[in-house]
């Protein structure tokens, strides 16, 4: 080997152990971002999340049952709507952390509970029955932060 080869050869391992380096920093750097991304509000945000995905099973099922003329879903198949909206807000609001997340909280607990007295009355239904459990999971997140 001449000394051309070898020193062709160091600035290669050189550069190599730069791009390693450099490598490595940027992992450290997104996992420190990573870190402060995770909401501090994470099981708010997650009780919405179960809120809402059983309230859509609700409400299509009180819709279904509409429509077959039991006319008695309507106040429920309202409850669960209304609800839909705030956890939505909600959930969003606990995900970036947000300064009005207590006031909505508390408007979200009042929404969660009565959806749950709604989803009660039809709890032989297992769809009414999940969503007014979950419904009180949220209300429970919720009456820890509501102002």
């Amino acid at each position: 080997m001449n000394r051309r080869e070898l020193l062709l050869g160091g600035i290669a391992l050189a550069g190599a152990a730069m791009v390693g380096n450099a490598q490595a920093a940027e992992h450290d750097h997104m996992a420190h971002e990573h870190h402060h991304m995770v909401p501090v509000n994470a099981a708010i945000a997650t009780a919405a999340s179960d809120c809402i995905q059983k309230g859509q099973v609700c409400l299509s099922h009180c819709l279904e049952l509409l429509g077959q003329g039991e006319k008695d879903m309507a106040s429920c198949a309202a409850s669960v709507n209304q609800m839909l909206a705030l956890c939505g807000a909600l959930q969003q609001l606990a995900n970036q952390n947000s300064k009005q997340l207590p006031k909505l909280a508390a408007i979200a607990m009042d929404a969660c509970n009565l959806c749950e007295e709604e989803c009660k009355k039809h709890d032989k239904h297992e769809q009414c029955k999940a969503c007014g459990e979950s419904c009180a999971g949220c209300a429970q997140a919720c009456k820890k932060l509501a102002v």
